[in-house]
C-alpha cells in the first residue's frame, strides 16, 4: 500500500533524443496523467543528447540552443492521457513543422499517474470534512486545496463582494490531509485557517477540496 501511494503521487519525468522510444507506464489502477511537456533544445548537444551528425558536418551548422514547438503538450496529451502506458518514436515529424532543421532536439515530459476510480469532497471554510472507506479498504489521498481556486467552488458560493478574483492555495494542505487520512478506514478534519494556516487575504472565503480512492 505505501508503495502504491508514493507511486500516485510522485511527479514523474521521463525524456527521449530524437531517434529513441519515450516509453511512459504507471503502476496497476492508474493512468496517465500529463502534467507538462516540452520538445526542442535549450541546452547544447554536448549536455544532453550528443548531435547524431558526422563531427565535420556538426561543426558547419550551428546548433539552435533557443527551439522548441508549442504543439507537444497537445501531442502527449493525444497519445498518452488517461491511458495505462504508452510508446513512440520521438521525431519532429510527429510535432508539425521543424523548428530548427540541424539541430537534434529531445522530448520531456512530466506526469503523474492517477487512480481509475477516485472520489472528490469539498468542505466550505470552518466546515467539517469527513472521508471514509468500505470495510477493509483504506483511504489514499491523491490531491488537497485549501485555500481559493480561479473559478471558486459551486459548493461555496462566495458571500465576499467587491473582492478581486485571486487564486490562493496552501502549500502544506496535500502533506497535512496525508498526515491526518493517509492509510485510515475513516477520518475527520475542520476546512480551518487553524488547521492549514491562512493562504488568502483576510475575509476571503476558502474551501477545501480533496481527491482520494479507497
Amino acid at each position: 500500500f505505501a508503495g502504491y501511494i508514493s507511486q500516485v503521487l510522485k511527479n514523474y519525468t521521463d525524456h527521449a533524443c530524437d531517434g529513441e522510444y519515450v516509453s511512459l507506464r504507471c503502476p496497476h489502477r492508474t493512468t496517465i496523467s500529463i502534467q507538462s511537456s516540452f520538445y526542442g533544445r535549450i541546452v547544447p548537444s554536448h549536455q544532453m543528447c550528443p548531435s547524431r551528425y558526422p563531427h565535420s558536418y556538426a561543426t558547419l551548422i550551428k546548433e539552435d540552443v533557443a527551439c522548441s514547438v508549442g504543439t507537444s503538450l497537445q501531442k502527449m496529451l493525444d497519445e498518452c492521457q488517461d491511458r495505462r502506458s504508452c510508446q513512440f518514436l520521438v521525431n519532429s515529424r510527429l510535432f508539425g513543422a521543424d523548428p530548427c532543421p540541424g539541430t537534434g532536439k529531445y522530448l520531456i515530459v512530466w506526469y503523474k499517474c492517477r487512480p481509475n476510480e477516485y472520489k472528490s469532497k469539498v468542505a466550505c471554510e470552518d466546515d467539517k470534512l469527513r472521508l471514509s472507506c468500505k470495510k477493509s479498504m483504506v483511504i489514499a489521498i491523491y490531491s488537497a486545496i485549501f485555500g481559493r481556486t480561479q473559478g471558486g467552488s459551486l459548493e461555496c458560493p462566495y458571500q465576499t463582494l467587491g473582492m478581486p478574483m485571486i487564486e490562493c492555495q496552501s502549500a502544506t494542505a496535500l502533506q497535512l490531509m496525508i498526515k491526518h487520512c493517509h492509510g485510515k478506514r475513516s477520518c475527520s478534519i475542520y476546512a480551518s485557517t487553524y488547521e492549514f494556516g491562512d493562504p488568502c487575504y483576510p475575509g476571503i472565503r476558502k474551501h477545501l477540496n480533496v481527491i482520494y480512492t479507497c
